[in-house]
């Protein structure tokens, strides 16, 4: 078996409990795996004590540096009492810990629901929060993680993807075509904006990845974090149509500029960035197809069906690019 295709399979439960028993928690032998296809994440119960969660990263994903990095925002973000998980010191300052080939983290439990977000209230909170994230976010930049860009959300997407024959062949140049129009519309969109400040981001801010309590929300997961635009982290919680997305947009911005400026430049960008996303998540799924996991949480995935459904999500997206920003008059 090849452990570049499939680098969980040694992963067992043996491993993971003794994994962390190894560095100093005493396991009752619960465990139970949560969500999570580009690593894999389980909550381990602990005797008298409370489960936590243990996250194992995808080999050859991040550097151990950029790992690092990410604990370490999130380690800044819960100074300021923002409600984020920072990850255990298990073993000295060590939040990142290796044993059998595998590097982990260990978390506490942290529980709530997945919101639906809507409705002013909801909508001013959140924009407060990822407002809160932001200012310090731009207080320095990543250096060991990543910078969003229309090569490597878009390009480099759109080349796996044809590089790799996903695409039936028959709707090959049609998706060829349209993909390329696509990241077109999107430079016009990005020169359209002009200059635009980078910050450190949470970098995948949709609804999944927010705990919601009576406290309020907060992140679960920040492994895509990554520099970008300020509107990475707002747009994907902007649903419905045009009007409706404006006024969603405008109650987060309330909540948002009452701790961190918004460049309303950006809105510019919005369309674009919806598009980067969805090219590079069809090249994330291809990218991962050889996991075994995969197939199976994605079975729709690679069917005509999907792709003809793309080829018209494009088009669409090349339309609404070629419309003024929300917001604007």
């Amino acid at each position: 078996m090849n452990s570049q295709l499939t680098p969980f399979s040694a992963l067992s439960p043996d491993l993971i409990l003794s994994a962390v028993e190894k560095f100093g928690l005493q396991c009752d032998g619960r465990l139970l795996a949560l969500n999570s296809y580009e690593n894999r994440v389980y909550q381990v119960g602990l005797e008298n004590a409370p489960a936590v969660v243990a996250k194992f990263y995808r080999p050859g994903r991040w550097t151990s540096a950029a790992i690092l990095e990410e604990h370490q925002f999130i380690s800044e973000l819960a100074e300021q009492e923002i409600p984020v998980v920072p990850a255990l010191k298990l073993i000295g300052d060590n939040t990142l810990n290796e044993t059998d080939g595998f590097r982990f983290s260990v978390f506490p439990r942290q529980g709530g629901r997945v919101p639906e977000i809507e409705g002013r209230k909801q909508l001013e909170w959140m924009g407060r929060f990822i407002g809160r994230i932001h200012a310090v976010g731009a207080l320095t930049p990543f250096k060991h993680r990543p910078t969003l860009t229309i090569e490597n959300f878009g390009d480099e997407s759109r080349g796996y993807l044809l590089e790799h024959h996903f695409i039936p062949a028959d709707l090959l140049n049609a998706y060829s075509s349209i993909s390329a129009y696509a990241l077109d519309s999107i430079r016009r969109c990005f020169e359209r904006a002009g200059r635009l400040n980078l910050l450190r981001l949470h970098g995948d801010c949709y609804p999944g990845n927010i705990l919601w309590t009576d406290d309020g929300p907060h992140f679960v997961d920040f492994d895509d974090s990554r520099m970008g635009v300020a509107l990475q982290d707002l747009w994907m919680l902007l649903s419905g149509d045009r009007h409706e997305m404006t006024v969603q947009l405008n109650h987060l911005l309330s909540g948002y500029q009452t701790f961190y400026d918004f460049d309303r430049s950006e809105l510019h960008v919005l369309e674009a960035l919806r598009t980067l996303r969805l090219l590079h998540y069809s090249a994330w799924i291809a990218k991962r197809w050889d996991d075994p996991a995969f197939p199976m949480a994605f079975p729709w995935f690679n069917s005509q069906r999907y792709w003809q459904d793309r080829i018209i999500e494009l088009r669409e997206q090349v339309a609404l690019m070629d419309e003024g920003p929300l917001g604007a008059g």
